[in-house]
């Protein structure tokens, strides 16, 4: 078991061990019933004193960490302490994390001061969507300011992206397309699309012979609409399909029954008698920005 300690911390070496004990519990790095070291023998190892080590592992049996077996020794339970509000699954990330430092002989200086500089970073307050293609840009913005609190802002690419606050979002359909990603060093949210069959399930069967309007300025929603459309039995015939980047986009569209569309040309839509909005965003994809947005959320408005 290797250890770290800081003689200048305001922390006590007692403190100091009994953390690094429990990270190296709960990272699997000391297994249940594996034998710890003797008070003289880690005294002697790191050069402290042996009542500093034996307040600190009666501190962890307290704690339930650890167990003293008379004439054995001081060994892992074989039940680690109940996980109180998700402590036990954190401190095993953070377990991880010191432990590979440990592999990188990164002196403990130097994580204590790059995690501070992490921790003082300006706290994430909006959502910055990378997206090449703006139209599909400003549709998947449109949707992600629908179901979330935090602003929503888009930029082209990597390079012309300002990400001070930023939580950047890209989809995984286009995450590939993008140049110096890995560059962001931090996290990056990907999110997905709705399959159109999911998106149609809630229309179908249909009555084929009805006149549809299909409306977007995003081209692969045009073109991926009518194939689901047609595949569900609609006659090519009956589809009218609108490019709302072109003038006079809504010619026609009075007469249908119907007007499938993304949600941003839905909010052009109003005078319509019925607009069938197909949201691009996948529904886990949501539910993953509300879990992040409540993540950043909780502590400001603690």
């Amino acid at each position: 078991m290797q250890l770290w300690f800081s003689r200048q911390s305001d922390i006590s070496i007692r403190e100091q061990l009994a953390t690094q004990i429990v990270l190296a519990i709960v990272s699997g790095e000391l297994a249940p019933g594996q034998r710890l070291p003797s008070t003289r023998e880690l005294a002697r190892r790191f050069r402290l004193h042996p009542n500093t080590v034996s307040a600190g592992y009666k501190q962890l049996e307290e704690g339930n960490w650890l167990e003293f077996r008379k004439g054995s020794g001081v060994y892992v339970r074989a039940t680690p302490p109940e996980n109180r509000n998700g402590q036990v699954g954190l401190d095993r990330l953070i377990g991880d994390f010191f432990r590979s430092a440990r592999k990188l002989n990164t002196p403990l200086a130097v994580v204590r001061e790059r995690l501070r500089q992490w921790l003082d970073i300006q706290p994430p307050d909006h959502f910055l969507l990378i997206e090449p293609d703006m139209q599909l840009a400003q549709i998947i913005a449109s949707e992600m300011k629908a179901a979330v609190l935090l602003p929503v802002k888009t930029a082209a690419d990597v390079a012309s992206a300002t990400f001070p606050g930023a939580i950047p979002v890209v989809l995984s359909a286009s995450s590939k397309k993008l140049k110096n990603l890995g560059s962001l060093n931090g996290d990056v949210l990907t999110v997905h699309l709705r399959s159109a069959r999911e998106s149609l399930a809630a229309y179908l069967p249909v009555i084929p012979s009805i006149l549809v309007g299909i409306a977007s300025g995003w081209q692969p929603f045009l073109k991926n609409a009518s194939t689901m459309l047609v595949s569900a039995g609609f006659h090519p015939d009956c589809l009218l399909l609108r490019d709302t980047s072109k003038s006079a986009w809504k010619r026609g569209l009075h007469e249908t029954a119907a007007v499938v569309c993304d949600s941003l040309t839905a909010s052009t839509l109003d005078g319509h008698p019925r607009v069938i909005t197909f949201a691009l965003l996948s529904q886990e994809s949501i539910d993953e920005l509300r879990r992040y947005e409540q993540l950043i959320r909780d502590p400001l408005m603690a």
